[in-house]
């Protein structure tokens, strides 16, 4: 019998594909993946011997995947979070990321490089004098809902103000400092932690946090360590280590930040 495949079940398959592979990209490298692929071959070796008519066997398993609906909520509760935060945070401000990028002007560029400047020079003293940082750079996603448990500033970034904060004396220097807008909108702030059991091994909670941080948003997140000083930026789930001021200064300069 010949297959009729039309235009929809082409753009069906894609979807199904997307969404995949986008589940993918949330869970791998964590425990979950390993439930997921569990579940996964449980439904195949369902299809299976539904196929071959297997009643006995297919109807048990068919309830076990019916009650099993309910069971995937619970065990990916923080993925299904993960994802509903990382659609929403990608789709706020994005009409109004291109209407900003639109008019743009050579005033605005020179004030984001003034910025970045501060940035990075904030960062190698830190790093010379190993003194840890955190630091999330928004883009399109919203990081109103990540400013909870921190204190809200809204200042002017300076180099001195981000040492400050960063200070191992200081009470703000625990946690993040949120840049947003050209303002340090809040500083010690409390990341969502990764799951990933795959990092390197020198990584500490600042990394743990900064992955987690892109696994939960667009921003991008510059991380100075405390022990060695290595400056370190992770972006969209990718990590790029051991960074020198100008090549922290050309990322930061690069499409990737806004």
């Amino acid at each position: 019998m010949p297959f009729n495949i039309t235009v929809l079940n082409i753009i069906d398959v894609c979807l199904v594909a997307l969404i995949l592979f986008q589940l993918y990209r949330l869970i791998r490298g964590t425990a979950a993946f390993s439930i997921f692929l569990g579940i996964l071959l449980i439904y195949l070796f369902w299809l299976v011997v539904k196929a071959l008519k297997m009643e006995l066997i297919s109807a048990l398993l068919g309830q076990v995947i019916g009650v099993g609906v309910i069971a995937l909520i619970v065990v990916f509760q923080q993925e299904v979070r993960r994802f509903l935060l990382v659609i929403g945070n990608r789709s706020i401000k994005r009409h109004r990321f291109s209407i900003s990028r639109l008019f743009s002007t050579v005033e605005d560029d020179a004030v984001r490089r003034g910025v970045v400047e501060e940035i990075v020079r904030a960062c190698e003293h830190l790093s010379s004098v190993r003194n840890g940082a955190l630091i999330v750079i928004g883009r399109r996603s919203n990081l109103d809902i990540f400013t909870e448990g921190g204190e809200i500033l809204k200042a002017q970034i300076s180099s001195e103000l981000l040492e400050t904060i960063f200070f191992k004396n200081s009470p703000l220097h625990d946690g993040a400092v949120l840049i947003e807008g050209g303002l340090v909108l809040a500083a010690r702030c409390p990341l969502p932690i990764t799951e990933q059991v795959s990092l390197p091994p020198n990584f500490g909670m600042r990394h743990r946090a900064a992955v987690g941080m892109s696994e939960h948003s667009d921003a991008l997140i510059v991380v100075v360590s405390e022990e060695s000083g290595m400056i370190t930026v992770v972006y969209n789930g990718e990590i790029r280590q051991d960074l020198s001021p100008n090549e922290l200064r050309n990322i930061l300069l690069s499409d990737k930040m806004v």
